[in-house]
């Protein structure tokens, strides 16, 4: 029976629906400069694929607001000097917002629970783009009071 639902949530998925409060998405695209934006990193000493910053908000604001949550994400990918391709997010009932920010350099990803003022977002970015200052701007638009961050270099040939 859990099966069939399954399929039968996967198939109304997939059909085709329209938005009451459809809008387009904003999506910044400077002039292409692929050689310069998708390489490897080599900082100091070290050669890998990006730099993947995990990021854990507490007590934060704001977090069941889709125009909030797709701001602060286009206000993240421009500190970072990110090259933003696409938005998407989806608001869950009875609350929470899911979504990525695609990049040429990779995406950012959010995840929110509200009613436990809690955010969870991963960063991760190759080439120039720099995934830390993306921290500060997700502190301040999310009004988090704790911000607990972890950092994994991927593909990182040791």
């Amino acid at each position: 029976m859990a099966r069939l639902n399954l399929v039968a949530a996967n198939k109304e998925a997939r059909a085709p629906r329209v938005r009451a409060t459809a809008r387009p998405v904003p999506v910044i695209v400077p002039p292409s400069n692929d050689d310069h934006k998708d390489h490897f990193i080599n900082r100091n000493g070290l050669v890998y694929a990006g730099s993947h910053v995990i990021i854990d908000l507490w007590d934060a604001k704001g977090l069941d607001d889709r125009d909030r949550i797709e701001t602060a994400l286009i206000d993240a990918v421009q500190a970072a000097g990110a090259t933003l391709l696409h938005i998407h997010l989806h608001h869950f009932q009875p609350s929470g917002v899911s979504g990525v920010a695609v990049l040429a350099e990779s995406h950012i990803s959010i995840h929110t629970w509200p009613e436990a003022g809690y955010a969870a977002l991963d960063v991760f970015m190759c080439g120039d783009a720099d995934p830390d200052a993306c921290i500060p701007v997700l502190r301040e638009a999310f009004k988090a009071k704790r911000v607990e961050v972890d950092e994994i270099l991927r593909g990182r040939d040791v």
